[in-house]
């Protein structure tokens, strides 16, 4: 996957920060955020697997959301309590890179799923009668399935162009995981090229996601403003106010984080923005998405009642 030209064998992570007093405080906080993030998301799966009736295109979509949101998130957090727990703040080369792959390829699994899920929406809101016969489950399949390699296919771009340059003195990366930008910063090649790749690839990524959210969405709201049923209007709403909520998150920092030139970053600021979608989006995806809608609460009301009247 990645060629080893290289002298450093080993990186080193400062980390969120070196204060003492905030060590275990954040070890805490960090903690409970990745439980819940886990948790929240896996208790998602389960319980569209277990209710028939999620079992429609929004909630697989939604499903496989969850499980991208804890593996993206399970690359960097536990790595993240290990320095802040016990100081282990070394990582060698090859590990680095597999959690740079894992990361970028469930992080563009996202990206992708978001963009398909406002396809769905779309297809709910504005054919609901051509509903079933255009988000087919085979269609379904087929577009998670493209949303997986073609976030294969970016974690080998984006892995392999930061790990084809030359690194020789500095291994400190100023960051809390081996994230793409703090460590292509270390490398003693001309990373002209590699950085001109990596803004290419990652614009065209989050451009063609977010034309398919806003071309869908624009469809979407003028349909809204057509209906004449109250409730329908307020439904097509929420769902739409959800799902943007978590785009504008999720789109805000990746385009902060990536779509600038290293000479502009500042590592402490990211390292706050890495912070909200590494560990906090996955952690408020189940709850944006789901917990505010009427028939998830009705499914765990079932379960509930199944584990305590038996």
């Amino acid at each position: 996957m990645v060629e080893n030209r290289t002298d450093v064998r080993e990186f080193i992570l400062l980390g969120l920060t070196d204060a003492p007093g905030l060590q275990t405080p954040l070890f805490v906080m960090f903690s409970l955020i990745y439980f819940t993030t886990v948790v929240g998301n896996l208790g998602l799966v389960m319980l569209i697997l277990l209710d028939s009736r999620l079992h429609t295109p929004m909630y697989f979509f939604l499903s496989n959301l969850s499980l991208a949101d804890i593996c993206y998130s399970s690359a960097v957090t536990p790595t993240v309590l290990a320095g802040l727990r016990i100081g282990h703040k070394v990582i060698s080369y090859n590990d680095c890179a597999a959690q740079m792959f894992c990361f970028a390829t469930f992080a563009s699994v996202e990206n992708f799923l978001l963009a398909a899920m406002a396809y769905d929406r779309y297809a709910a809101v504005c054919k609901p009668l051509h509903y079933t016969t255009t988000m087919t489950p085979s269609v379904c399949a087929r577009l998670v399935i493209s949303c997986y390699v073609g976030g294969l296919l970016n974690a080998f771009i984006y892995t392999g162009d930061t790990f084809s340059l030359y690194f020789c003195k500095s291994n400190v990366v100023h960051h809390f995981f081996c994230d793409i930008p703090a460590v292509m910063v270390l490398s003693c090649s001309d990373r002209h090229i590699n950085e001109m790749v990596l803004i290419y690839v990652v614009t065209y990524n989050i451009f063609f996601a977010i034309l398919v959210i806003l071309i869908s969405y624009t469809l979407i709201f003028i349909t809204i403003l057509s209906m004449h049923s109250a409730s329908g209007y307020q439904k097509a709403f929420s769902t739409c106010a959800s799902h943007l909520t978590a785009v504008s998150i999720f789109y805000g920092t990746v385009i902060f984080m990536y779509l600038q030139p290293s000479s502009r970053h500042s590592m402490d600021t990211d390292k706050v923005a890495s912070v909200f979608y590494t560990m906090v989006i996955p952690m408020l995806n189940p709850i944006v998405y789901s917990l505010r809608n009427k028939e998830v609460k009705i499914a765990f009301r079932k379960v509930l009642l199944k584990a305590k009247f038996p």
